[in-house]
Formats: C-alpha cells, sequence, structure tokens
C-alpha cells in the first residue's frame, strides 16, 4: 500500500505540478493521468477505460486564473487507483471523481494563496533589484513545495484511506452500487453537454448531426469517423483561405476600378459569404 500511496502521489506530482510548471501541455489531463496510473498499479485496461471516460466528464473543464470548477488530475489519479485496489470500476470510481475534484481544486487554491501569495512582493523586489539567480530559486522552490503539499493528498488519500473505503462500499447495498453505476454512465453525457455548451456554432452545426448519424446509424468506427473530420477541416480550411484571397485582391483594387469590374467581385464576395443556410 505505501508503494501505491508514493507512486499515485508521484503521478500527481508530476502531472499536474508539471502542468503548472510548463504552461498548458495537457499532462493533468484524465486521458494522461489514468494510463500512467494503471500501468503502474498494474492494471493498464482499467487506467485507459477510466481515464478516458473521465476525460469525457472534464473535457469541458479548463480552470485559467480564478475561474476553477474543478480539478481532474487529482480526481483522476485518485479514481483509477480506488477502482484497482477495490475492484470497483466505473461504478464506484466515476461518482467519486467529481466530489475529489471539487475539492481538489479547492484545495489547490488554497495551497497558492497560504503558500505562494505572500512571496508576491519578494518577487517584485528581487526583479527590480536585478538578482535573476535568486528570482529563478524562488521560483522552483515555491513551486516543489506547493505541489509536495498537494500530492501529499493522494498520498494519504491512498496510504489510510483505501481499506476504510472498501469497508464502506461493502456495507453499501447492491442498489446503491447499481444506483451509482447508472449516475456514473450519465456522467460522461454531462460533460459532453458542458463542452457543447462551449464550442457550439450555428454554422457548422451540420458536422455534429452528421456525426452523430454517421456513428449510432450507419455504426462507423470512430477512426473512420476523425479521418472524415480531418478531410472536411482540410476542404473547409481551402475555402476559407480562397475566400480570403478573393477578399485580398478586391480590398487591393484601386478606388477607381472598383466602381466598374471589381464591384461585381465584392459582390460576389458577398453574396458566397452570406450564402449559408445554418448562419
Amino acid at each position: 500500500m505505501l508503494y501505491q500511496a508514493i507512486v499515485v502521489a508521484l503521478v500527481v506530482f508530476l502531472t499536474v505540478g508539471g502542468q503548472e510548471l510548463l504552461g498548458f501541455t495537457q499532462l493533468g489531463r484524465p486521458i494522461v493521468i489514468g494510463p500512467i496510473v494503471g500501468l503502474l498499479l498494474g492494471d493498464v485496461q482499467t487506467g485507459l477505460l477510466l481515464g478516458a471516460s473521465l476525460e469525457t466528464i472534464f473535457m469541458g473543464v479548463v480552470n485559467i486564473g480564478g475561474a476553477m470548477a474543478a480539478e481532474p488530475g487529482l480526481a483522476s489519479a485518485l479514481a483509477v487507483a480506488f477502482a484497482i485496489n477495490m475492484h470497483g470500476g466505473l461504478g464506484v470510481a466515476l461518482p467519486i471523481a467529481i466530489p475529489l475534484g471539487i475539492i481538489g481544486v479547492e484545495v489547490k487554491t488554497l495551497i497558492y494563496v497560504l503558500v505562494v501569495g505572500p512571496f508576491a512582493g519578494v518577487f517584485d523586489r528581487l526583479a527590480a533589484a536585478g538578482k535573476q539567480r535568486k528570482y529563478t530559486g524562488l521560483h522552483f522552490g515555491l513551486w516543489t513545495l506547493q505541489w509536495f503539499l498537494y500530492s501529499l493528498i493522494p498520498f494519504f488519500a491512498i496510504l489510510f484511506g483505501s481499506t476504510a473505503t472498501q469497508n464502506v462500499i461493502n456495507m453499501i447495498p447492491a442498489s446503491i452500487i447499481n444506483g451509482l453505476s447508472v449516475a456514473g454512465n450519465l456522467l460522461p453525457a454531462v460533460g459532453m453537454a458542458m463542452l457543447m455548451k462551449i464550442l457550439w456554432e450555428n454554422n457548422i452545426s451540420v458536422y455534429y448531426f452528421l456525426g452523430f448519424l454517421i456513428v449510432a446509424y450507419f455504426k462507423v468506427p470512430l477512426i473512420a469517423v476523425a479521418v472524415m473530420a480531418i478531410v472536411i477541416g482540410v476542404v473547409s480550411a481551402q475555402n476559407d483561405y480562397r475566400m480570403h484571397k478573393i477578399e485580398k485582391k478586391a480590398d487591393e483594387r484601386p478606388v477607381a476600378a472598383a466602381s466598374s469590374t471589381g464591384q461585381t467581385n465584392i459582390e460576389t464576395t458577398d453574396e458566397l459569404e452570406n450564402d449559408d443556410f445554418f448562419s
């Protein structure tokens, strides 16, 4: 159990903390953390399955600045570890992931405020004095301290919480477990709905319905659907590029010519742009 606690804590430290250090690298996403934890704990299949399922839930969650909804990294690491230890599968792990993600982002913010926040003035003074080496050392030192403290959460959760959690799971009636399984299966749909709410555009909505038709009724494999999406994307990009060239040529014509032959091309361009049923 100590090995598992160290492994999960190290994964959280390197992925979630590494994402914060290196930029928006996607290291802290469930699709990355799930397979890594599964591999290190000896159950890659569960890691892949849970990682993909949790990614659909947290796909629309992007924490920027103070606008934070949940921490998918901590939730994914603990959910996969608990699922492997307790052999609970998706029915147990998915409902656990949501509260873990909410708690995780609150703890992360609290640690950031208490550990990093007080040193904001120190960074300003070091920068003003031109002490680059001390500035860099303080930056990496605070990063290490912050994410070390954060990694203690999964460490103690796995070290002391798995046995207790297993006993609690054994006490839960089968009907409740079945209900959790149903709820867990519904959560990916909620994640996709959150993503669609962010990305939805009326003028490209036809592609969503086309993809749904291809997958649901024609049973086309997802790889084939992805290839179709790439083809559609390339064709759309070529059309946009062609339209951009037409507009550029129209704008570069002299004002005098615009009233004659150039005016016809501009009108043609406007007609092509407006000829969109879904806009």
